[in-house]
């Protein structure tokens, strides 16, 4: 901390009156042999030195006697001027009053006389004091009983205010004196002489606090004499010691007897930081002398300064880490300095490893300490070493740790073997050093790896291994004592047979002899049949895909029997099994394949992609057919049929027979003339391309094949160029190098049969009838294209049922459908279902539900309804409920309203109609009695409904939807009757 900062107030905050007068410097009386004691300042600038005092007139006299004798003086003094005065006053006036008066002014003098040689002795005793404190060798000599003594010997009290300030003085000087200049460090026993000090004097606290404070405004006060920036900064550090040094001599009393703030106004924290910093540094000089050969008894001691610097636990434990943190950083430091050094050699990584390893052991002292059963009297900070927040904390410094932790480790397994203490050891350098334990493991691995390589090499070199019963049991060992990884081992192994076989075969081929040592190297290492396979199929493989892509480069008319000589030392020269070779070689056709595939993509129409795949068929008969061969060895006389093809083709005989472009695919013996032998059919795309791409690829050549070459002309005409049906055989090739199966060729044969098929036929089906010439027509088709019977006849329904559906759903639409037509629909197995959408199918129920409601029967049949019509048009019955009563209940008063209108017309079928129309909504949905504002009309309904002569049941279900009760409806027969027996004329029907 920069104590510039803190405490020192700033000369306009200090009261003038608390500016004490400095120490007005005593005249300097002859030399006398005295050992002065010169105060250490806090500036450069230091007070005048401390000389004897000199007594003066009366204070000459006052010295030579003794209290009792002074006393006794006084007396006789006193006594002597009133005899005196006594005597004079009788003699010279003579009378009685004069010598009495005489003898008061004489004791008046006296008595002054004898005060002033009394109160004098205060001042004598403080100069004695002062001169006998100079006298000593060390102030600190002073004792209580000199003071004691001095004051009894001139009879004053120490309270006395001259000789308690002589008391204080000494003591002001005595602090200054003990506390160093700013520039130097606390020692740490200058509280315990401050306190011994202040009891010899037997100064109270009060006193000596001011006395403190009084020592702070020295300091300030020097701090407005010197100009300079370091001399401000050396002052504030001096104000700083001061501070904690009182607070350490008064204790907790020191909060109320040391008015810092009020005095000096500087706050809670800057004394707080004062003290903080000083205990710190007081700490940290106790410190120095802890040292990797650290003791319980000195934790212990620690502890107890850390009590007596009154410095917190976490302090103190920060500090303590930092020490034995710098302690292995110099280790550490040291150890590298060595091993960076130019001139290093074998001894100096010894002793790098011994600085390591002293380190190691601080350490495990340190571990072994915070164990013990006194820990909790130690120093704070016991425990294992961290770099963290020191030196070799980041990145920086990451790699130089590493280089120390290698060096460690190449010299832990110099003697062959890595022993346990080792590994522990190396556990704790890495904690030390903060390496993850992924970096760790590398470098043990990196140097473990090559003393592996180093041994195995000395046990191959000299037969041990070779010799060996067991060889697993051998290299076990070996790494059990190296603490090596058996995997990270076989790896090392199989470097070391890649690194042979690649060795071997750099002349292009494997001899029986390279094939002999490597099957003695493969033994001794124990390397897995898989791995060997694995291997060669690496090296010779990349080898042998060297010659492959120089034969596929060389392209149609370069395949000559130069390169089917390289291509066949290869393949077998280099040993590879003919699983393997083929694979490589596949792996290098597919590349070419998929180029042309890619070609053929980007052409401008079907034949110039036709002309590309036609590339790629010659491709693989000129080229990769030769290449298979040579790869397997075979002669040219030799087939190459696919296996398995015939088989594919012979259970689709009839399928086969049936297509003329199936048949045309067969190659005989005319064509096999023609184009010569038939391409391979090993290496294919099947993997390479979706099934979907490869049946795209084989129906473009197909339709190459059927429609020709189409070449354009002048003025815009083409010319078509029909091709004979070796193309066919080309596209059995083609439909090998996809992969197809003799399923998938007949699949894309037959989809395009009914393709062909299904375009004439919609043409001949236009109006959806299907009429014996139509059947004929179809049938000849069917023959043309070659397609068979159970998919023609497919396309012909799928065709007239979908003619069919479009006229239905008109139908239905348009209203002109009935449910009887959609049963006898049914009855002739039309399927309704697909036909007519599930909205149709329930607007064409709501139609026939709403024809109920209006039929005027008065009738609503529940099992017709919500049995035989939902069946028939296969719609859900909640839902069906759901319309019968919407529509009833809209209905049954839509009824009653136009049978009043149709009464009000004189229309009287009319209003048994919707009378009757209403009763039908009311036996889907019972209702309540209706209401009517004219009750004489709702009278005329039921009157002319009753002569309408219908059922009991009606009558009276029409009288209770009216409300025309009993007695009503009785009068209302009669009346009828009468009036219908006396009516004549038209207009009596009606009764209003």
């Amino acid at each position: 901390m920069n104590p510039s900062h803190t405490l020192i107030p700033s000369s306009h905050y200090l009261p003038p009156s608390l500016l004490p007068s400095p120490f007005v410097p005593l005249r300097t009386a002859k030399r006398r042999r005295f050992r002065v004691s010169f105060p250490r300042c806090f500036s450069a600038t230091s007070s005048p030195p401390q000389v004897p005092k000199d007594l003066n007139g009366i204070e000459i006299l006052v010295d030579k006697l003794s209290a009792p004798l002074r006393l006794a003086t006084s007396s006789a003094v006193v006594a002597v001027a009133v005899a005196a005065g006594y005597r004079l006053g009788s003699k010279f006036v003579g009378s009685r009053n004069a010598a009495i008066g005489g003898a008061l002014a004489f004791g008046v003098a006296g008595s002054a006389v004898a005060y002033a040689l009394n109160a004098v002795a205060p001042q004598v005793a403080a100069v004695n004091l002062h001169n006998y404190v100079l006298e000593l060798d060390n102030p600190s000599m002073l004792k209580k009983e000199d003071i004691d003594g001095i004051a009894n010997r001139y009879g004053v009290n120490k309270q006395d205010e001259a000789f308690k300030a002589e008391i204080c003085d000494i003591y002001g000087q005595f602090v200054s004196s003990v506390l160093p200049p700013g520039d130097e460090e606390l020692k740490g026993d200058e509280a315990d002489k401050i306190i011994s000090f202040k009891n010899s004097l037997g100064i109270d606290d009060p006193d000596a606090a001011a006395m403190h404070m009084e020592v702070g405004r020295k300091i300030f006060r020097q701090r407005l004499e010197v100009g300079d920036r370091e001399a401000d900064i050396e002052q504030r550090r001096a104000f700083q010691k001061l501070i904690y040094v009182s607070n350490l001599v008064f204790g907790e009393a020191s909060s109320f007897l040391l008015p810092w703030k009020r005095v000096f106004k500087v706050t809670d924290s800057q004394v707080e930081v004062a003290i903080r910093d000083n205990a710190q540094r007081l700490y940290a000089s106790k410190l120095k002398s802890v040292g990797r050969d650290i003791d319980a008894e000195q934790l212990v001691t620690l502890r107890e300064a850390q009590h007596l610097y009154r410095l917190s636990d976490q302090l103190a434990e920060n500090l303590f880490k930092e020490r034995t943190r710098k302690l292995v950083e110099g280790s550490i430091s040291l150890g590298l300095d060595i091993l960076k050094s130019r001139t290093r050699s074998v001894s100096g990584v010894s002793q790098a490893v011994e600085e390591l390893d002293k380190m190691l052991a601080f350490n495990n002292l340190l571990i072994s300490l915070k164990n013990h059963l006194d820990v909790d009297h130690f120093a704070h900070g016991v425990g294992p070493v961290s770099l963290l927040g020191g030196e070799y904390d980041g990145d920086r410094r990451i790699q130089d740790l590493k280089l120390l932790y290698r060096a460690y480790v190449a010299n832990a397994l110099s003697g062959g073997r890595m022993e346990d203490n080792k590994l522990a050891a190396l556990n704790q350098l890495r904690n030390i050093f903060g390496l993850g334990k992924r970096e760790s493991e590398a470098i043990t691995l990196d140097v473990t790896s090559k003393v592996y390589r180093k041994k195995l090499a000395q046990a191959v070199s000299g037969g041990a291994l070779e010799m060996a019963d067991s060889k697993a049991a051998f290299l076990q060992k070996l790494c059990d004592e190296l603490h090596f990884d058996p995997q990270k081992a076989c790896e090392i192994h199989e470097e070391i047979y890649l690194q042979k076989l690649q060795q071997l075969v750099s002349d292009g081929e494997l001899s029986d002899k390279d094939a002999t040592a490597l099957l003695r190297l493969r033994v001794m290492l124990c390397i897995p049949q898989q791995t060997i396979e694995a291997a060669h199929s690496d090296i010779c493989g990349s080898l042998f895909e060297k010659v492959v892509k120089d034969a596929i480069a060389s392209g149609v008319d370069g395949y000559d029997a130069e390169i089917k000589k390289s291509v066949r030392k290869a393949a077998h020269g280099l040993r590879l099994s003919r699983e393997t070779a083929m694979s490589i070689a596949s792996k290098a056709v597919r590349k070419i394949f998929i180029n042309y595939i890619k070609r053929a993509r980007a052409a401008g129409d079907h034949t110039e992609s036709a002309k590309e795949l036609k590339k790629m068929i010659a491709f693989n008969t000129l080229v990769v057919t030769e290449l298979v061969k040579d790869i397997k060895g075979e002669s040219d006389d030799e087939s190459t049929e696919e296996p398995g093809k015939e088989d594919v083709i012979q259970t689709e005989d009839e399928e086969w027979d049936s297509l003329q472009t199936l048949k045309k695919i067969r190659p005989n013996e005319e064509h096999e003339a023609k184009l010569g032998r038939p391409g391979q059919s090993e290496i294919t795309l099947k993997d390479d391309l979706p099934e979907r791409d490869r049946t795209d690829l084989y129906k473009i050549y197909l339709l190459f094949c059927l429609t020709g070459e189409v070449t354009s002309v002048p003025f815009g005409a083409q010319i078509t160029t029909k091709k004979d049906d070796s193309e066919y055989v080309l596209l059995n090739q083609l439909g090998g190098i996809l992969g197809l199966s003799g399923k998938e060729i007949v699949e894309v044969h037959r989809s395009l049969a009914e393709q062909a098929f299904r375009q004439q036929a919609e043409v001949i089906l236009a109006d959806g009838q299907l009429t014996k010439a139509r059947v004929e027509q179809l049938n000849n088709l069917q023959k043309q294209v070659g397609l068979r019977q159970e998919y023609s006849q497919k396309i012909i329904k799928s065709i007239t049922t979908t003619k069919m559906a479009a006229a239905i759903e008109t139908a239905v639409t348009q209203g002109r459908l009935s449910i009887k037509q959609i049963r006898e629909l049914k009855e002739a197995s039309v399927d309704i279902d697909n036909m007519v959408s599930e909205n149709l199918r329930e607007t064409l129920f709501k139609k026939t539900v709403s024809d109920i409601f209006s039929s005027g029967t008065g009738e609503f049949d529940e099992e017709e309804v919500y049995e035989r019509i939902l069946l028939d048009l296969n719609i859900n019955k909640e839902k069906a409920r759901g319309v019968v009563r919407e529509l009833a209940q809209t209905r049954l008063s839509n009824s009653l309203i136009q049978a009043v209108a149709l009464l009000r017309q004189r229309n009287r079928e009319g209003v048994v109609s919707s009378l009757n129309n209403m009763l039908a909504c009311d036996k889907a949905v019972p209702s309540r009695p209706l209401s009517w504002e004219v009750q004489e009309e709702l009278a005329d309904l039921y009157t002319i409904y009753m002569r309408s002569n219908p059922t009991p049941e009606k009558l009276s279900r029409l009288q209770y939807l009216l409300g025309i009760n009993d007695s009503t409806a009785a009068a209302l027969q009669e009346t009828a009757d009468n009036r219908w027996v006396t009516s004549t004329a038209e207009v009596e029907e009606f009764v209003f």
